[in-house]
Parts: structure tokens; sequence; C-alpha cells
């Protein structure tokens, strides 16, 4: 049974997670109880995790995470955008690894995702030029050797070898990033339109 939450104290704890105040918060939840959070959403279906994602308020998140649903960090508001999309568009490198890294939660992927308009939050990082999430997005990605007809012992890199990703977004656009065992670099990071 959900408890009957007016629409200001709604409001007020989205604010309260938008501008990361971490005692409103707790207050919220010592009144009206954990469960209530898992369902609560802002006119446009964003969750407390959306909030506190794109405002990179990490103590907040990691608080929120220990004590909602966690399915709720995969969540998709009105534009298909889950928590992570928000993280990558307002480059919050920390809340990412958090919520990627969530034990209980999905895990990579949640990097699979896609919004409404067919981007993942590594598209979205892309998109908005934030190479350093776009590169940590890619280093954690799942990318199955399994799937590619390759045993686990042909996944790993040797000391001193790169290998060169290529990575199409949405629009065409192609990244290339060169990932060095223990570290990343960008190539030369040159953009064109795929042909197809």
């Amino acid at each position: 049974m959900q408890l009957q939450i007016d629409d200001d104290e709604r409001d007020d704890l989205f604010l309260s997670c938008r501008y990361g105040d971490v005692d409103d918060v707790k207050e919220f939840v010592k009144k009206h109880g954990n469960s209530s959070l898992s369902y609560l959403r802002d006119d446009n279906q964003n969750t407390v995790l959306h909030m506190v994602s794109a405002n990179g308020h990490l103590d907040l998140l990691k608080y929120l995470l220990e004590i909602v649903p966690p399915s709720l960090s995969s969540t998709q508001n009105n534009a298909g955008s889950t928590p992570l999309h928000w993280a990558a568009l307002n480059s919050q490198l920390e809340v990412a690894k958090a919520l990627v890294g969530f034990p209980a939660g999905p895990g990579v992927d949640l990097i699979d995702i896609k919004n409404a308009v067919g981007h993942s939050p590594l598209a979205d990082a892309e998109l908005s030029g934030w190479d350093e999430g776009a590169r940590w997005l890619v280093e954690v990605m799942n990318l199955d050797p399994e799937e590619n007809g390759q045993d686990e012992a042909d996944s790993t890199l040797p000391d001193g070898q790169d290998i060169m990703v290529e990575i199409e977004d949405a629009s065409g656009e192609i990244a290339k990033i060169s990932i060095s065992k223990g570290s990343t670099a960008a190539s030369e990071n040159t953009s064109s339109k795929a042909s197809s």
C-alpha cells in the first residue's frame, strides 16, 4: 500500500535530491519510509536517482542505493533515460562509477540501455564531449569475448599492448579510443560519419 504523499512533499523531496540535501532526504524517509522512494516520480517520470545522478551528489546517491530497490537504477523516465544517462550528460564520473559498480544493481548492463532516441549512456557521453566518461564506460562495458568466438584467455591484453576501439553513435559519428592495459588514452579521437 502506498502512503499518501502530497505534491508539495514530493516536489520538496525532488528539490532536496537535486541540491544534495542529505538531511532533508533522510527526514523524508523517516516520515514516509524507504518504500515511498521507489514509486515517487516527478512530472517527467524522473526518480530520486535521476536527480541525484544528474547533479553529482555522490554521498546522497550512496545513501539512496542502499535503501531503494536495485531496479530503480535502471528505471527510465519519459525520454527513456536512466540515472546513468543523466550522469553521462552531466559529466559525473564518480556517480557513473557508483551506479555501475553497485553490487546489488544491474551493473554494466546499465551501459547498454537505450533511451527513446536510441542513445546509450555511452553515446550521451560521446555526444556531450565527455571523453573521460566515454573512455571509462568503454573500459567497463560488457564486451563478452564468448560472443566474438574468443575464449577468456584470448581476451586479456598482454602488458604493453594497446587495443583500438571504434564506436559508432546513433548519429553515425565514430569515436576512436585506444585502451592500454591498466589505463586508457584517447587516440586521435577523429570522428567521421560512418559509411553505410
